[in-house]
């Protein structure tokens, strides 16, 4: 069994069985709602995302289990046993098998429906669905429409070049980060951008650079990504992972934009005006400043 972010593609553990509502609930998968680690296609920040499920942004986070009725209906259950899910997922991701049964004591809320897509059913009982809710009650959960380009879609890309970066990183030439002139760029007014790949998972991509309207855009992310430092925004915005020596993953989001980087290398900006279009940008004099910056002040994993 393996816990991801945002497709949880598991195999199901049929020991794994919590209650809802006095109702067997087979454990499908499970997922953290911290601010240092939530699904990020529910939202750009730790609060968004406790939003979209109707969840206080509580500060030690959430543990949300997805499984099924004896019925089949999809369940959500959330519990504020953090630590319980987080060993789970770990061991699932190690390929080992480990019950995950949270106690009834920690379940704060049991909501109709997944918030996230899920590619496997449990054996033996009808085919995922909705449970019947009543109509004055919250309707139940769906994941984020990603079939078109739009704030889940750029997070779901932004989510995938952090995973595979030394793919994404490959294709870029830093000898390439020049203006369209020939003429070398420095500093915050000549932003080293290029559009390369989509973010849908293809590299390579269109091979020219950015357009005037492009690099105008980079630098108003970078700038907001800034503004950061002196305002903090709020919680999850900015997050910090490991990533290979002593360099960190840093992912950032705001409204319509999403950023990822390594500490010690360039940048990737997503943008919801650019469908499906990756923007490296260049290391340069300003960008290994910001990085330290927003790394000082980001959230990370406990």
């Amino acid at each position: 069994m393996a816990g991801t972010d945002e497709e949880a593609v598991t195999t199901v553990d049929e020991e794994a069985v919590a209650t809802v509502d006095d109702d067997a609930l087979y454990v499908l998968t499970a997922v953290l709602l911290t601010p240092a680690k939530f699904p990020s296609v529910l939202g750009d920040d730790y609060p968004e995302a406790c939003a979209t499920l109707g969840l206080a942004p509580l500060a030690e986070g959430y543990g949300l289990v997805l499984g099924q009725d004896g019925e089949g209906a999809r369940w959500t259950v959330v519990i504020d046993d953090v630590s319980l899910v987080a060993v789970a997922i770990a061991s699932w991701d190690c390929g080992m098998e480990h019950e995950l049964s949270p106690d009834e004591r920690t379940v704060v809320a049991a909501l109709p429906g997944w918030p996230l897509e899920v590619a496997v059913a449990a054996p033996g009982i009808p085919a995922p669905h909705d449970p019947s809710t009543d109509p004055t009650e919250r309707p139940p959960l769906t994941p984020p429409d990603t079939t078109t380009w739009g704030p889940a879609q750029r997070r779901l890309g932004a989510d995938e070049i952090a995973l595979q970066w030394a793919t994404w990183r490959d294709q870029i030439d830093d000898g390439e980060f020049a203006s369209t002139d020939g003429a070398e760029q420095s500093g915050d007014d000549e932003m080293q951008t290029e559009a390369t790949g989509d973010a849908e998972g293809d590299p390579a991509g269109r091979d020219k650079l950015g357009d005037g309207e492009e690099r105008t855009a980079v630098r108003r992310v970078l700038a907001e990504a800034r503004s950061y430092v002196d305002a903090p925004p709020p919680l999850g915005r900015v997050r910090s992972s490991f990533a290979t020596g002593d360099a960190r993953t840093l992912r950032a989001d705001g409204p319509g934009w999403s950023l990822v980087a390594r500490t010690d290398d360039i940048a990737f900006v997503l943008l919801d005006d650019e469908p499906g279009e990756v923007l490296p940008v260049g290391r340069g004099p300003e960008l290994p400043g910001l990085l330290e910056a927003l790394d000082k002040m980001a959230v990370r994993p406990s």
